[in-house]
């Protein structure tokens, strides 16, 4: 364009995937310079971004376009021209909100060129590589990309897994009953334990995947200070000193510091999460043990419910041979009450005989 940008500011490049139109593709490694030109020659204003020598942002302003926030720090438009929607990611959501005040901004002012200068609504499409004639650079630190569809969001949630606490074993051993009701209790206890478990193995698997995805952003944020580094020395390096290169150095200082601060607090959260792993895995050995005592409870129980069924079998047959012994007993008394009787008849014969004899 010949002429140096009426706005810069840094951010993270993506374009719709042209196959799904739902998934952002990146198109930049890390964060790029996105400039406002205005071109005097067609009076229009463009959005452009280079990565190197690779236009990957080469977007003509319209009056019909959109600038639409999708999150804190993730917005888009819209280009009918490139036939693709284009997706800008900052570092905070002050340079997000300062992007679109400029967009309407430019907007506006591409409305009031057009209806002045009269021109035809359809403007000569825009080279494919054009090389700003100036760069203002606001190095900031680089988001998450958000892989998701156009109305997604690139906010990046801290999670803790908030997992539910497991009963601690019992002190003293409990004096086994032998009772149905105790049975049932214990299946209620089974039932409960495994509840537990599963809630247990849940929040286990959600701290796993948070601690991975911690470490891919304490890597990213490794690598941008170390480019960061290397960008101040090759500043310190330089002889002649501009107050932009100062001021510049100033704000990657800035920078430096605070993905260090973040570094401290990334690890921090770290340590406490190992720390909740740790209380996780002794929960998990309180469980087991739970489990091993419980198996040997039932085991003694069906054991005890055995000899109990034994024992009743063995009263029954005790209390038929008992009740047999007395319709033993019945029938003899009844044998030697007869006996009696016919004795006493005999008695009686033999006295009358006595008496008739003397």
């Amino acid at each position: 364009l010949g002429v140096a940008p009426i706005y810069s500011t840094r951010a993270h490049v993506f374009q719709i995937d042209p196959n799904t139109k739902k998934n952002w593709l990146p198109t930049s490694k890390h964060a790029v310079t996105v400039s406002y030109f205005y071109d005097s020659t067609r009076n229009v204003y463009r959005i452009i971004s280079l990565d190197g020598t690779k236009a990957i942002i080469n977007s003509t302003i319209s009056p019909n376009m959109t600038f639409t926030k999708t999150s804190q720090k993730f917005g888009q438009w819209a280009d009918s021209r490139a036939n693709t929607v284009y997706g800008l990611g900052f570092s905070t959501e002050h340079h997000l909100t300062k992007f679109a005040e400029k967009f309407a901004e430019y907007k506006e002012a591409a409305r009031l060129a057009k209806e002045k200068s009269q021109e035809k609504s359809e403007m000569a499409k825009s080279p494919s590589q054009e090389s700003p004639g100036g760069e203002l650079s606001s190095p900031l630190t680089p988001v998450t990309p958000p892989m998701e569809n156009i109305n997604g969001t690139d906010e990046i949630c801290d999670t803790t897994p908030n997992s539910d606490s497991l009963p601690g074993p019992a002190q003293n051993a409990l004096a086994f009953a032998h009772s149905p009701t105790m049975t049932k209790h214990w299946e209620a206890e089974l039932e409960a334990l495994k509840g537990n478990n599963a809630k247990l193995t849940a929040a286990l698997l959600e701290s796993t995947a948070n601690v991975k995805q911690w470490k891919q952003q304490l890597a990213a944020y490794q690598e941008e200070a170390e480019r960061l580094h290397k960008r101040v020395t090759e500043l310190e390096c330089q002889s002649n000193q501009t107050p932009a290169i100062k001021s510049q150095k100033t704000e990657l200082n800035q920078t430096i510091e605070e993905l260090e601060n973040a570094l401290r607090d990334k690890e921090e959260e770290m340590e406490k999460l190992k720390e909740e792993l740790e209380n996780m895995n002794d929960l998990m050995e309180q469980k087991d043990t739970l489990t091993q005592k419980l198996e040997e409870t039932e085991l003694r129980s069906r054991v005890l419910e055995e000899q109990l069924s034994g024992a009743e079998q063995r009263l029954e047959d005790n209390q038929e041979e008992q009740e047999n012994f007395r319709k033993s007993l019945r029938t003899l008394l009844e044998l030697l009450d007869g006996k009696i009787f016919e004795l006493t008849e005999l008695r009686d014969t033999l006295a009358r005989l006595i008496e008739e004899a003397s």
